[in-house]
């Protein structure tokens, strides 16, 4: 295999963050076409769950274009909805002594294919689900991208029907039960975000914060705590709120932010185009002389995901240059963190200084 796929398949969301994808497609397959073919519907759910992500392998122009053209026509439910009549012939083609349940082999390949987009659109970054009528990313924001009790009902679902397979009726209550508690926990964390927003709408009206924007996304692993931006003017504002806290007005730390660089660099394809990608949540600092967009929306001050290069400082003046992307140190023993503080209000989850 050549070395740049195995890179970009090493470091992709293809690997690092799809389980749940992978085990809801073959939760799906497995309730609909799994009591009439067996285990071949759960590989095949499984196959089906990862081919919207594979848009991973596309080569793009630009840091920015790979960022923000993922999940989009890839992640459409009309363009999944076309392709499903044609990943069912194959399947039925390889499998023909199963061709009489090709009506269950379509309908559990659609739903493995469209639950796939349908669940991006609950983490914060969502999807395009409706490309090409409307491009604008779907974003729910009630789960993080890895959240193991979303992903762990639906695995033992699925090796509960593995064990006992060749009982269809005993090994389809497995699959269901999987799908009743991932489902469940789901519906938990809408309510938990309402939750949330409801305590940060009480805090600003008290605080008489004004904010242009607000988010609020579940905190890595877990719908206990939860991360809150507020953005304003020339600055934005960095909580946390677990569900245990006491009644009180949630705590921010305070950054700043510089929109002023981006002065110069209007129309500049990256700087728009993170603009509407991050539905505003974004910083802009200079970076000597670098002038550095970054997503708000994923990662912790001094570690955040995705940061990008967009133009440099030249005679006090903004100018365009071929945007990259700006790695930053990712400190994973923060994570431990991340579940202190939901039951300690005192910890402070900002970086040291």
């Amino acid at each position: 295999m050549p070395k740049k796929l195995k890179s970009l398949i090493k470091n992709s969301e293809l690997i690092k963050s799809k389980r749940k994808q992978i085990a809801l497609g073959a939760s799906v397959a497995g309730l609909v076409v799994g009591p009439k073919v067996g285990r071949k519907a759960l590989a095949w759910g499984a196959l089906c769950g990862t081919i919207p992500d594979l848009d991973v392998l596309i080569p793009m122009s630009g840091a920015v274009e790979s960022f923000t053209y993922h999940r989009s026509f890839s992640h459409s439910v009309f363009v999944l909805s076309a392709i499903a009549p044609l990943v069912a012939l194959a399947a039925v083609k390889l499998h023909p002594s199963t061709a009489q349940h090709w009506r269950y082999w379509f309908l559990a390949i659609f739903l493995a294919l469209v639950t796939h987009p349908i669940l991006d659109s609950f983490t914060v970054y969502g999807t395009q689900i409706f490309w090409p009528i409307w491009e604008y990313p779907v974003s729910l924001s009630t789960i993080f991208i890895i959240d193991p009790l979303y992903t762990l009902p639906l695995l033992f679902g699925c090796i509960g029907f593995l064990v006992v397979y060749r009982r269809p009726q005993r090994a389809q209550k497995f699959i269901i039960a999987g799908l009743v508690l991932s489902s469940a926990y789901m519906g938990f964390s809408a309510f938990a975000k309402a939750s949330v927003e409801s305590r940060l709408a009480a805090t600003l009206e008290r605080t008489g914060i004004t904010p242009t924007r607000t988010l609020t996304t579940a905190a890595p692993l877990t719908t206990l705590l939860w991360r809150v931006i507020v953005m304003e003017p020339d600055s934005y504002k960095i909580g946390f709120v677990s569900l245990f806290d006491p009644d009180e007005d949630i705590k921010f730390e305070t950054y700043p932010t510089q929109p002023t660089l981006l002065e110069g660099l209007e129309g500049h394809w990256p700087v728009e185009r993170l603009k509407w990608f991050t539905h505003g949540f974004y910083s802009v600092r200079a970076n000597s002389p670098a002038i550095v967009m970054t997503d708000l929306r994923m990662g912790s001050e001094g570690g955040y995901i995705f940061a990008f290069v967009v133009g440099r400082r030249e005679d006090s003046k903004s100018i365009p240059i071929e945007n990259h992307r700006r790695s930053q140190p990712q400190n994973i023993s923060r994570i431990k963190n991340v579940f202190a503080r939901i039951g300690d209000p005192g910890i402070s989850m900002a970086p040291p200084k």
